[in-house]
């Protein structure tokens, strides 16, 4: 089954939807170190109606929900060599948080996404399926150091590491690769921004027939500027509802041509957006760039509202973008 994507105003989701009660137990049995059958055929249900969700909702461009990954850092560490995990470790109040810890060369050991790609893409009647992969510096970030004592080489080491990981999905048919760095804008130093540069170019550098894309949310992204425009990235994507567009004027400063993931979903807000309202913010993209570089999107993983929330929010998504390309018309 082939699906003929519209030629502007893609709508795409970022990642993560809310987890499904298929998904909760499985995270009790990997938890337990159980991953037999039952595990996976928990975690294959859960995918399965995270994509009926984003098919429901008219969304072109899919992912798979995440519904195998608790914790966006902590799944990739437990997947690569280098890493153990800590104990739960407090945060605030009653929060707690199992943190990597690097306690050895990271490295590369086995696929991570390529099953889970594949049967996704099974699901998705035709649509290209995102791969999503929580990028270096973030992943760093969140982790406890007990062995390198130097970020640039244990990001660029964990680079190499995915682009291990990219190869084999590329191999399999990706063709759209989301690194996600939510990390990078939260400090974005000159230093950082240009060791994340180095580490996109170990993963995505060369890569052609590829949409490579980086996901970057809450933080002083005006600091990226301009280093990450020289990122081998075809796609940037941006929040920008939750501080009503303000990034769109840093864009234009730098006169931001690539192709744009726009935010127009509030992902901290349970208030569902109106058609109306989303196509303002559509409206503001659309002065900065053309429609066929202009994707539509949340502006962050679902994973947080409640099921019905985020569908309602992706319905009135779908329906904004449709009726400003019949505009566009």
């Amino acid at each position: 089954m082939s699906y003929k994507l519209p030629d502007k105003l893609r709508t795409t989701v970022v990642g993560s939807y809310p987890y499904f009660p298929e998904a909760l137990k499985a995270f009790q049995l990997r938890r337990r170190g159980d991953r037999g059958p039952e595990y996976e055929s928990l975690v294959r249900e859960a995918t399965r109606k995270a994509i009926t969700d984003y098919l429901e909702a008219g969304i072109d461009i899919l992912a798979d929900g995440e519904q195998r990954r608790e914790d966006m850092a902590v799944f990739f560490a437990e997947e690569l060599e280098g890493f153990e995990i800590s104990e739960p470790v407090r945060i605030f109040d009653n929060v707690y948080f199992r943190k990597p810890v690097i306690v050895g060369k990271i490295a590369w050991r086995r696929e991570i996404l390529v099953d889970d790609w594949r049967y996704a893409s099974s699901l998705a009647a035709g649509r290209p399926m995102k791969v999503t992969i929580t990028g270096p510096y973030t992943m760093y970030s969140w982790s406890f150091d007990k062995i390198y004592g130097d970020m640039r080489k244990a990001i660029l080491d964990m680079a190499e590491a995915f682009r291990r990981e990219i190869e084999a999905l590329v191999r399999a048919g990706a063709t759209f690769i989301q690194i996600d760095e939510p990390a990078l804008s939260t400090r974005a130093e000159k230093r950082d921004v240009l060791i994340a540069g180095e580490a996109f170019e170990i993963m995505l550098g060369g890569l052609s027939n590829v949409k490579r894309i980086t996901h970057i949310c809450y933080g002083k992204m005006e600091r990226l500027f301009p280093e990450i425009l020289d990122f081998p990235i075809d796609q940037y994507d941006f929040e920008t509802k939750n501080r009503n567009y303000e990034l769109l004027n840093v864009l234009k400063e730098y006169s931001f041509d690539k192709e744009l993931a726009l935010g127009v979903i509030d992902v901290h807000s349970s208030r569902i957006e109106t058609v109306e309202e989303i196509m303002d913010g559509i409206t503001r993209g659309l002065e900065l760039l053309p429609p066929e570089k202009l994707y539509i999107k949340p502006d962050c993983g679902l994973k947080r509202l409640k099921r019905e929330t985020a569908l309602a929010k992706l319905r009135n998504m779908v329906e904004a973008a449709r009726r400003a390309r019949e505009e566009l018309s």
